[in-house]
């Protein structure tokens, strides 16, 4: 992917398009196409999952190419166990002062590789009732990074995550 976490080259983030995505294509389920495709998607593998004009929209909207189907696949995948969209993301969802996820859980979820990423979130997800912050979920996934493992565990606990200062800041 040529572009930053920031925006794509519409100005958008990848969040917002990704929640748009979800809504339109998947949202709350409540035509066939919807259903039939969170169905195809929750079951398919990377390959079944690529096989989906949908899919491929979402990939085109974030910028990502042919060498990224396994990541847009895996994305689309769990998304497709997202039933409800709330403002809350996954990981205050799991955490807090009665976590719903074990501490020992979520020590497993972060330290996962992108590629068991997605089968550690499938599996949190219905803890939560398979509600989560869509357009949050699906930049972790998209950028799974010490970064973003660092917010989550703040964020796990309740706390906001320290502002890492930029070099702009420092100069001042």
């Amino acid at each position: 992917m040529t572009e930053t976490k920031e925006t794509n080259g519409a100005g958008k983030r990848p969040g917002q398009i990704i929640l748009g995505w979800w809504s339109a294509a998947l949202g709350k389920r409540e035509t066939g196409a919807q259903k039939g495709l969170s169905a195809r998607l929750r079951r398919g593998d990377d390959i079944s999952v690529l096989c989906h004009k949908e899919v491929h929209d979402l990939a085109a909207q974030l910028g990502l190419g042919q060498y990224d189907g396994a990541k847009i696949a895996r994305l689309a995948r769990v998304l497709a166990h997202v039933r409800e969209h709330s403002n809350a993301t996954l990981p205050r969802k799991l955490g807090g002062k009665e976590p719903v996820l074990s501490p020992l859980r979520f020590d497993r979820l972060i330290h996962s590789e992108a590629e068991d990423l997605e089968a550690a979130i499938r599996r949190a997800l219905p803890m939560v009732d398979n509600k989560a912050n869509v357009a949050h979920l699906g930049e972790a996934l998209l950028f799974w990074t010490d970064k973003t493992r660092t917010n989550w565990c703040f964020e796990y606990y309740g706390a906001d995550a320290p502002m890492t200062p930029t070099a702009e800041d420092i100069s001042k």
